[in-house]
This record gives C-alpha cells, structure tokens and sequence, in this order.
C-alpha cells in the first residue's frame, strides 16, 4: 500500500486546514486508517483514527475540532482540523494497519506539514 498525503501548509490560529490521504491499492477497505503527528523533539502521536468498520477516536487534544473520515470508493482517508491552534504544528502522517496484525507491518505516508502561527 502506497500512502500519499496531501493538504498541509501555514495557517493562523484559529483556522482550518483538510488534510488527505490518498492510497493504492484495492483492498483500502480492508484497513484501519489513522492520522499520526509528530512535532519537533517529541514522540509521534496519534491523533485521529478509523476503523474499516467505520468507527472513529481522538486524541483528547483534538476532539471536537478534528474529525476523520473515509471515502472507500476512492481510497482516500481525511482530516478535516478546525480551530487549529499552535501546538497543532507538527508533520501530520497518513497510516494504514491491518486490524490484528503486528504494527510492524504498518503501512506510511511521507508525512505533510502543518504549521500554526499565532
């Protein structure tokens, strides 16, 4: 599975930003899809996912202004991140993972950067 994202860029806070995650491959359905992030001297985080079933979570510091969504018909994975604010800067990562199998096995993107000013 090939993952490309695209969508990011500079922002001022306050503001929004869609995120998308393009993927080849015609078994997409059968992942589970995630967001990741990671800012600069810390560990990457999740922060949004979603099932192949549908079903979605959030990391605290998103909920209610992040939300994640699938197109399966056109193997595209998105985030659509309101309010954004400063700490939301960081290279946001399009993930894609086989329900049950070891993470290893994980499937990346190259990551695109979201930056927030203030």
């Amino acid at each position: 599975v090939r993952l490309v994202e695209s969508g990011g860029g500079l922002v001022q806070a306050g503001g929004s930003l869609r995120l998308s995650c393009a993927a080849s491959g015609s078994i997409f359905r059968l992942y589970d899809m995630g967001w990741y992030r990671q800012a600069p001297g810390k560990q990457r985080e999740l922060v949004a996912g979603i099932t192949r079933g549908g079903s979605t979570n959030y990391a605290d510091s998103v909920k209610g202004r992040f939300a994640i969504s699938r197109d399966n018909t056109k193997n595209t994975v998105a985030l659509q991140m309101n309010s954004l604010k400063p700490e939301d800067t960081a290279v946001y990562y399009c993930n894609a993972a086989i329900p049950g199998a070891s993470r290893l096995n994980d499937y990346w993107g190259q990551g695109t950067q979201v930056t927030v000013s203030s």
